[in-house]
């Protein structure tokens, strides 16, 4: 399946709440870098749903940032041993094998680089801690801990030293996937929104009709369908739909316009109109709003924008206004 399936499959998930997502059998990327008895004990089955995995890599000092892992596997004659403290390790709770990411340290101490070892849950893996959250899914984050934990080489994944590339190869396509959910999510709130406001009166009037309701919608209409363009595998069928990068640019324009409002006064009242415009002008939020509006220059104002992505909702619904 190509990326661009992914994105879709994902985006339908985010719909349905996102907590589908956590039922269907899937496993990181990264598996396919493994030897074939790797793959065989680990990949097909976890395919299968016959087994569960957990990628850890957070530690107490080391966030988004994997470069500040500590944790360790010692090399041991022909074998690893294994030491570290992985937090919110999403479905270590249930997991039956960990992907871990640590420092690879030589017999004589020498850093060999972040690497990948495959760990069954067994002797040595404990949870140590199961925060709360306030989500619905069937997997927890839990802080596992890996005290001295024996490993034969034949349980490292990739190459020694290759941790932070493989990560980061994992990271890429499960932030696409995260990002595709969240897409999904805020275009059915569009919808249910944007119905409510149709069928809701108040004043005599549809609440659609007042600015202060129809334009949020607008706006989040706008956003989502940006985001949605700047998907990757997206963008040649961005091309072929010229009306859709319309509808997102003169959003936009619009979002840009109230951020650039909402800088910093520059100078005093009491300085006079034209120095305090000289004083702003030097400002990045001005020179951003004045590039922008420079290339919306000749396009409707902002409201009026806002007031044509409300009528498309309205009139031709939010899956043809939100499609590409």
């Amino acid at each position: 399946m190509g990326l661009l399936e992914q994105v879709v499959v994902h985006e339908a998930f985010g719909r349905n709440t996102n907590g589908v997502w956590w039922h269907i059998p899937s496993v990181a990327n990264v598996l396919s870098h493994g030897t074939p008895d790797q793959i065989d004990r680990y990949l097909r089955p976890a395919l299968r749903g016959e087994r569960g995995e957990c990628y850890a890599i957070t530690e107490a000092e080391a966030g988004s940032d994997p470069g500040g892992v500590r944790g360790t596997a010692r090399r041991s004659g022909d074998g690893w041993v294994m030491d570290t403290e992985k937090w919110f390790a999403t479905s270590g709770d249930v997991a039956d094998f960990f992907i871990v990411h640590v420092l690879a340290i030589d017999e004589d101490g020498t850093n060999l680089g972040p690497t990948l070892f495959l760990v069954d849950k067994g002797p040595g893996v404990s949870i140590v801690d199961d925060p709360p959250f306030t989500h619905t899914f069937p997997v927890g984050h839990p802080t596992v801990r890996f005290e001295g934990v024996e490993l034969a080489d034949s349980q490292r994944l990739g190459d020694v030293g290759a941790g932070d590339a493989l990560t980061n190869e994992w990271f890429i396509e499960e932030r696409v996937h995260i990002a595709a959910r969240c897409v999904g999510a805020m275009e059915r709130l569009i919808e249910i929104g944007t119905a409510w406001a149709l069928e809701r009166e108040q004043f005599g009037q549809r609440i659609m009709d007042f600015q202060g309701v129809s334009f949020p919608l607008a706006d989040a209409a706008c956003l989502c369908l940006s985001m949605k363009a700047a998907d990757p595998p997206r963008r040649a069928a961005l091309r072929r739909r010229r009306r859709s990068e319309a509808r997102a640019r003169q959003g936009l324009h619009g979002q840009t316009g109230r951020l650039r409002g909402r800088r910093p006064r520059c100078g005093r009242r009491r300085a006079g109109a034209r120095r305090a415009a000289a004083i702003c002008a030097r400002t990045p939020p001005s020179a951003c709003g004045a590039n922008c509006a420079s290339t919306a220059s000749g396009k409707a104002r902002p409201e009026i924008q806002r007031l044509v992505v409300a009528r498309g909702l309205e009139r031709r619904g939010v899956g043809p206004m939100l499609s590409l």
